[in-house]
């Protein structure tokens, strides 16, 4: 436990109070957990005459490091993110993301909407030179050992070629910096190997990527994400989400499947808690909500995205994501990157990169 007399220095991490769809149960009670169990002060944003009784109520006189920062509005699934992200002024989203600028915080989570969050991050934050779209990236496990990073997946539904030209260059670089692979392998998410498979997306990317200084290896297919082909998969955001969420979902019945296959057979107490030990590792390695939200890559600070349907584990593990992403400072080290590297974001095919994204108020 990691209460505020410890020596340890907390890292202050705002998390987005109203954003899942259960909220603010989940982020509350999330936030409990990350404080118990992690070096962090947590900003809970959102309205306070909400979430201060709700915070009471469960901490049941526990002194945590958990502030309420208020927010008078939200943002929820069913706002159109161009409008909510300009009419909601005082949004839980936008007041986090201010404390993200404003050097107040560390970084920001949400579960709430992710195109609302990508808008407003970009709006708030701004966006990296060279970045026209930030992208969300998730870090799949694969049978190899080796992690695939897989974007975007969701932050952008409907995308350009010269887009999916900055989401390689960004996931390769997250690959490098983070990951720690020298040369990641960079594939193209389509519906075969063969180049003139997939679709008019698809085929106006290919040669764009050929021509980047990157380790791209061609058109990959749905089953490399899991199998260790490739170390980058870049898709658009409506593609992503649906692999992404699909996967989960794979999971989850692998995972009853095999509970019920081991009740049903294991007799022994031995077995039993040999049997629970495994379950426990596949969870590890496979439930969405030990991983907790997506990095968006492109954005000048730390603005983790999680599901909607985040529990209060899921709030807590997006909320340590947030903290060791700010903590290994990979914003700052693909910015300097993007630096080095300035013809890597401009489009082969004469796109020029929109480089005057700038926060505003």
């Amino acid at each position: 436990m990691y209460p505020e007399s410890n020596s340890v220095p907390l890292i202050d991490i705002a998390l987005d109070a109203m954003g899942s769809d259960k909220a603010p149960e989940p982020e509350v009670r999330g936030a409990i957990l990350a404080c118990r169990h992690l070096p962090v002060r947590v900003h809970l944003v959102g309205p306070e005459q909400t979430i201060r009784p709700l915070l009471q109520q469960h901490l049941r006189g526990q002194k945590l490091p958990i502030e309420v920062v208020h927010a008078s509005e939200w943002i929820s699934m069913d706002d159109k993110a161009a409008t909510s992200v300009r009419t909601k002024r005082d949004s839980s989203m936008r007041v986090g993301l201010k404390l993200v600028r404003e050097k107040k915080v560390a970084g920001f989570i949400t579960a709430g909407n992710t195109g609302a969050a990508m808008a407003t991050a970009k709006m708030v934050l701004g966006a990296l030179p060279g970045v026209d779209r930030p992208a969300l990236a998730a870090v799949l496990p694969t049978i190899s050992g080796s992690p695939c990073v897989l974007l975007d997946v969701g932050a952008n539904v409907d995308c350009k070629a010269h887009n999916l030209e900055q989401f390689a260059v960004m996931g390769g670089m997250y690959a490098r910096s983070v990951l720690k692979i020298d040369n990641p392998r960079v594939g193209l998410l389509s519906i075969g190997e063969e180049e003139t498979k997939g679709n008019e997306l698809t085929h106006e990317t290919f040669p764009l990527l050929r021509q980047l200084p990157l380790n791209f290896i061609g058109n990959v297919e749905g089953r490399d994400i899991y199998n260790g082909h490739a170390d980058v998969i870049v898709c658009d955001g409506f593609v992503g989400n649906v692999a992404l969420k699909t996967s989960e979902g794979l999971s989850k019945l692998v995972g009853a499947t095999l509970r019920k296959a081991l009740k049903s057979t294991v007799t022994t107490q031995v077995g039993a808690m040999l049997s629970r030990k495994a379950l426990d590792e596949f969870k590890k390695r496979l439930d969405p909500s030990e991983y907790g939200g997506a990095p968006l890559l492109g954005v000048r600070g730390v603005c983790i995205v999680g599901h909607g349907s985040s529990n209060d584990r899921a709030i807590m593990n997006g909320v340590r994501v947030a903290a060791e992403f700010a903590q290994g400072e990979v914003n700052a080290r693909i910015e300097q990157e993007l630096a080095q590297r300035p013809t890597e974001l401009q489009s082969v095919s004469g796109a020029v990169p929109d480089t005057s994204s700038a926060p505003v108020s």
